[in-house]
C-alpha cells in the first residue's frame, strides 16, 4: 500500500529530522544522554540521507528511493527498540518508540519510485 508520494515522503523527512534533533528539548529528557544523541544521529543522518535520495527533496539525487525506504525501515526499528538496547528505557522510552514507528510506517507506505521516475518510465515504453 503506497499511498505517500516521494514528494510528500521528502517533506516529511525534513520535517521529522528536525524534529529528532529538537526531541529531547522539547520534550526535556536531553539530559539522558544515550536517549539525546541516538536521535541527534538518526536525525543527522536523515537529513543527510535526503540530501542524497533521488527524489524531489534530493539536492544530489545518487541514492535510489528504494534504498532510502530500506534505511528508513531498518533506522526505524532500530530507533523503536534503542530504549532497551542502549539502555535508557528507565528514563525515557516512549518518543523513540513512537518515533521509530512512524519511520517504519512511513518507509512501508511511500511509493519506491519517485512520480518524474514513473514518468518517464511510462513515456519511454510507449514509444514505438
Amino acid at each position: 500500500m503506497n499511498v505517500i508520494s516521494t514528494k510528500l515522503h521528502s517533506r516529511i523527512d525534513y520535517t521529522t529530522s528536525i524534529l529528532f534533533i529538537a526531541m529531547p528539548w522539547i520534550l526535556g529528557f536531553n539530559d539522558v544522554l544515550p536517549a539525546t544523541w541516538t536521535l541527534i544521529a538518526v536525525g543527522s543522518m536523515s537529513i543527510l540521507m535526503s540530501l542524497f535520495t533521488d527524489y524531489e527533496g534530493g539536492m544530489v539525487r545518487s541514492l535510489p528511493m528504494a534504498a532510502h525506504l530500506n534505511i528508513d525501515i531498518i533506522t526505524g526499528l532500530f530507533l523503536a527498540a534503542s530504549p532497551w538496547i542502549l539502555g535508557f528505557a528507565d528514563e525515557v522510552y516512549l518518543p523513540h518508540l513512537l518515533l521509530g514507528l512512524f519511520e517504519v510506517a512511513a518507509g512501508l507506505m511511500t511509493r519506491r519510485v519517485a512520480q518524474s521516475d514513473e514518468a518517464d518510465t511510462l513515456e519511454h515504453s510507449q514509444q514505438p
